[in-house]
């Protein structure tokens, strides 16, 4: 159950929030371990149905973008990480992030290192975020480096959010043109089939496929269906497969044109990260092997992967990249060569990152605006071949009378 408390901590100051807990017994139990004085203790009205709602919540990009900027005026301001996470929990209003602060704020008060206490909550905080607040840690720049981790979430999702958006379109029209035609075949062609068929004229080829279609569609369209789901089942499980989301990820890339798209999107993303881990005075070995953790393309993953093992054993970055010319364009290993060799590695990825996020939004702006058209020309096709199979017979049946 959910239960809201207030009370006062060992320095008199009040404290209010939420806690999770079997009974009322075991959450006052656990609020009194955190030295706290309780003045007042209630369940959240709900339930097992606010415990539901709860488990559906999520944190958004934008709230972790907000947060991190949050946490680093705070600490600019010199106030302690124990109590920047107390005065966030009550401040959100996203009751699992509020949750997730009050937790690390616990950790804190336990004695553990703030990258170790967002690091039990890898839903809200990825495994980058958590090695660039290690950094910060270690530096002694932590304002910094949550200024830096606001920025890089805030351009990742820019790009990322433009992607995936120039697909709503052209996935909104094509699922309307299916359902809009399985409708007509289902119920409109079968009225005319019928009266076709009985008039006895002669039905022209591209009538008879619409027809057909209609016929396997009403009679053999609950089999297609399930084969279709149980394909998808399959692809699914598949998915979760370490060699088939290989492949599929190498298919992605592998498009012609959606694959440049997909190959840019990926080496903006690989750059972004790199060029913010260094800055941030992360580890070269760090930055590619965390890189390689968070990277949304098993292919990519697997390239640097190689590349650590590489670096490791003594290789530059620029020549591990180097063999991977279909992945890696030579553009960007010669430029990271000349970074390596003036120690500017990290300027060097700055400038590939805002290269590839501009090439990004350039290749989904041209794909927007090459989609619209040929959208329209397909459906226009389709409704066409449609009505001219339907309205040809029943004007030649016209004619004949």
């Amino acid at each position: 159950m959910l239960f809201t408390y207030h009370a006062l901590d060992k320095d008199s100051h009040e404290r209010s929030g939420t806690i999770e807990a079997l009974s009322m017994d075991v959450a006052v139990a656990a609020l009194q371990r955190r030295e706290l004085i309780i003045s007042s203790i209630e369940p959240v009205g709900g339930g097992i149905l606010s415990l539901q709602m709860k488990l559906f919540q999520r944190v958004s990009n934008k709230e972790v973008v907000i947060l991190s900027r949050q946490i680093a005026t705070l600490f600019t301001a010199q106030v302690s990480a124990l109590r920047i996470f107390r005065l966030l929990a009550g401040e959100v209003d996203n009751e699992l992030l509020a949750d997730t602060l009050t937790q690390v704020a616990d950790d804190l008060q336990g004695g553990s290192a703030i990258s170790k206490a967002l690091s039990h909550h890898p839903k809200v905080f990825g495994v980058f975020y958590v090695n660039m607040v290690r950094a910060g840690e270690e530096s002694g720049k932590l304002s910094e480096i949550f200024n830096f981790l606001a920025d890089y979430l805030d351009r990742t999702y820019a790009v990322m959010s433009k992607a995936k958006n120039a697909l709503v379109y052209p996935a909104f029209v094509i699922v309307t043109f299916f359902v809009v035609m399985g409708l007509m075949l289902t119920f409109v062609i079968p009225n005319i089939t019928k009266i076709l068929v009985d008039s006895g004229q002669k039905i022209p080829f591209y009538t008879q496929i619409v027809m057909d279609l209609s016929y396997i569609l009403i009679h053999y369209g609950i089999f297609i269906l399930l084969i279709l789901v149980a394909g998808g089942i399959y692809l699914y499980h598949s998915l979760q497969t370490g060699p088939g989301r290989y492949a599929f990820d190498k298919f992605k890339i592998s498009i012609p044109y959606i694959g440049s798209l997909y190959r840019k999107l990926y080496l903006s993303h690989i750059t972004d990260n790199f060029s913010t881990m260094l800055s941030s005075g992360v580890p070269v070995i760090d930055v590619i092997r965390i890189s390689s953790n968070v990277v949304d393309n098993y292919v990519y993953k697997d390239i640097l992967k190689q590349t650590e093992d590489a670096v490791r054993a003594g290789s530059s970055i620029s020549d591990a990249l180097a063999t991977y010319p279909n992945e890696i364009p030579g553009i960007m290993t010669a430029m990271i060569k000349v970074g390596e060799e003036t120690g500017e590695l990290g300027s060097i990825l700055e400038t590939l990152s805002r290269f590839y996020s501009r090439e990004v939004m350039t290749a989904v702006d041209t794909l927007v605006d090459l989609i619209e058209p040929l959208m329209i020309i397909i459906l226009g096709v389709g409704v066409g071949i449609l009505i001219v199979s339907v309205l040809v017979p029943i004007y030649n049946m016209a004619n004949a009378f």
